[in-house]
């Protein structure tokens, strides 16, 4: 899945938790069980995972790099982008996650990755320190969100590069 993180406010040191969004610092570690109970609650439609707190997008970070898509409802370049990530869900199954962000229902993501303009896109490859990694698009990582972005509606072979560009590096992390 592709997700995006980042925080503006220098209070929120960029924290991967929900308490950090309440109180502004700190990151809280979840166990596995939490992580995959918060992904059973995220509401999936087409292998695209609609999520709504911090937990659910720590979760599918957990298995495997995330292409995070944050819009709206009411936007029509994010209603134009669904069958794109349907397809790129099918394509990437069992590999990464596609999840999605209704600014609408979640307003407190919005803040927390700083969304101006939408739809808003990137790619999270891991967590480390507490921080997201992202892919940026020319094949390197970043902890600041706003490098990493891909803004407005743009070809799938876009966000199929970052894709396989964030798996590439998740391997090599692994190593």
């Amino acid at each position: 899945m592709v997700f995006t993180a980042g925080c503006a406010e220098e209070s929120q040191e960029n924290s991967t938790s929900t308490q950090a969004i309440k109180e502004g610092v700190g990151v809280i570690e979840t166990t596995e069980l939490e992580q995959n109970a918060t992904l059973q609650e995220a509401q999936e439609e087409g292998g695209v995972v609609e999520v709504i707190n911090l937990e659910q997008i720590n979760a599918s970070i957990q298995q495997g790099p995330v292409l995070m898509k944050i819009g709206s409802e009411r936007c029509g370049p994010c209603n134009a982008m669904k069958p794109m990530l349907k397809e790129l869900a099918a394509e990437y199954e069992g590999r990464a996650r596609i999840i999605s962000v209704d600014i609408d229902r979640s307003p407190e993501l919005a803040t927390y990755f700083n969304i101006g303009p939408i739809p808003d896109s990137t790619v999270i490859v891991s967590i480390k320190d507490g921080e997201y990694i992202y892919m940026k698009q020319d094949g390197g990582v970043t902890t600041d969100r706003l490098q990493a972005r891909v803004i407005g509606l743009r070809e799938k072979d876009i966000y199929e590069d970052l894709m396989n560009l964030a798996l590439v590096q998740a391997e090599k992390d692994k190593s």
